[in-house]
């Protein structure tokens, strides 16, 4: 019987649909025992990382099914040399998502956190020192025009009231527009028009530290940054000083540049910082929707057939002539 080791819990329609279809699933007991359990795999569900040497250990693996968007932690490149297909769930909960960065903004914007531990004390001055702003008729710049940032846009545009200022070097003007957005001529003018600026981007060596020290100088004081992307896209040393110096408003962080976030992170002690773990995409609608894509993935690959999303689909259609024996 084919074996699906699923490396972190999702949600648990996934399992039930791999066994529903007569497969063995296997759920990680953990890090440490992963690389042993990927090696009796024929397929693996990921929410982490997959290394080069974990995949080498695994002659019998046709397929990394990764649960969410970005595969940046997987070795792509080795798996794909090596002949084992990875896949993605593009759509699954890019909703979600959007809803958390449209939260994010909110909470930064009314100093949510700050005035629920004031209340939670009995500081009720806060009511009347709290340094709240509305988003109302402020600008939002959204750097990059995926879907999330589609949902995002329609949100905060018809929603809010907001002016929405796109940077993407790869959206069309004229799909930009069609949204009621306006087009930045350049990451500069987003930088110094708006007044929150969120990223959805994937981290790529070009991406990376979109927002560094010299970014974060342009923008606006009272600016709020809000990633709900990856965390390699802010520079979190420069983003710290700027916070700490009132060089920006605030920030509103799901992604970080390591994962966990330490306790003893700088951003853990700012009281102008709203943080989340890594969660945005994980409302119960989005993990039942990226579990179930998972297992129709795992599915198909095991029963032969090329699974949807496929990160490079040429990778299935050849894969049998550089598969490692078993």
């Amino acid at each position: 019987m084919a074996l699906c080791v699923i490396a972190q819990p999702i949600h648990p329609v996934g399992a039930e649909l791999l066994r529903a279809a007569g497969i063995d699933v296997l759920q990680s007991t953990g890090a440490a025992a992963f690389a042993q359990e990927l090696a009796s795999a024929d397929a693996a569900i990921v929410r982490d990382g997959v290394s080069a040497a974990q995949l080498d250990g695994a002659p019998r693996l046709l397929l990394v099914a990764n649960h969410g968007t970005g595969t940046d932690k997987i070795d792509v490149a080795h798996a794909h040399s090596i002949g084992i297909a990875v896949s993605n769930t593009p759509l699954a909960n890019v909703r979600a998502v959007a809803e958390h960065t449209l939260y994010l903004m909110l909470a930064a914007a009314h100093q949510a956190v700050a005035a629920d531990a004031a209340t939670r004390v009995g500081n009720w001055r806060f009511k009347y020192e709290g340094r709240m702003v509305s988003l109302y008729g402020k600008t939002l710049g959204i750097v990059g025009f995926g879907r999330i940032g589609e949902l995002l846009c329609g949100m905060a545009g018809r929603g809010l009231g907001m002016r929405v200022l796109v940077w993407s070097p790869r959206a069309d003007a004229l799909h930009v527009r069609s949204f009621g957005a306006e087009v930045a001529t350049s990451f500069e003018q987003l930088l110094v028009q708006s007044d929150v600026i969120s990223l959805h981007r994937p981290l790529r060596p070009d991406t990376a530290h979109t927002i560094d020290a010299s970014a974060l100088s342009r923008m606006k004081r009272d600016a709020i940054v809000v990633n709900t992307s990856r965390g390699g896209l802010i520079d979190e040393t420069a983003l710290v000083d700027a916070l700490r110096a009132g060089r920006i408003g605030g920030a509103g962080l799901d992604v970080f540049e390591q994962e966990p976030l330490s306790p003893a992170s700088p951003l853990a002690t700012l009281a102008n910082v709203v943080l989340s773990p890594h969660i945005a995409g994980s409302s119960q609608e989005a993990l039942q929707a990226t579990a179930t894509q998972c297992a129709g993935q795992v599915i198909a690959a095991l029963s032969g057939q090329q699974p949807e999303s496929l990160l490079d689909p040429s990778v299935w259609e050849w894969r049998n002539r550089v598969r490692r024996p078993v």
